[in-house]
């Protein structure tokens, strides 16, 4: 049974005498490098996105405002018209 395997040493020496050679270091330089390039339709979308995300958030912001002031009011006629759909389905059921 051996203990040591000599054939493992070769393939470390190999490895040492590339680097000292340089090629290791050539090869690293010749990869290619990735590029992440975003078209200008997309960059607009984000731009649109970002810009209906303000928007939002300052309505959400205006809704808090009215309704921690109690200015903040409801027409009874446009609740009765949101909630009748859920009333009509709930009755033919």
């Amino acid at each position: 049974m051996k203990i040591n395997d000599t054939g493992r040493i070769n393939g470390i020496n190999s490895y040492q005498k590339a680097v000292e050679s340089g090629t290791i270091d050539n090869v690293r330089k010749a990869r290619k490098k990735d590029e992440v390039s975003i078209s200008t339709e997309a960059l607009e979308m984000l731009r649109a996105q970002q810009t209906s995300n303000a928007e939002r958030a300052q309505k959400i912001e205006d809704l808090k405002n009215r309704v921690s002031s109690g200015t903040y009011h409801v027409e009874a006629r446009d609740l009765a018209e949101k909630l009748l759909p859920y009333f009509k389905k709930s009755s033919q059921d």
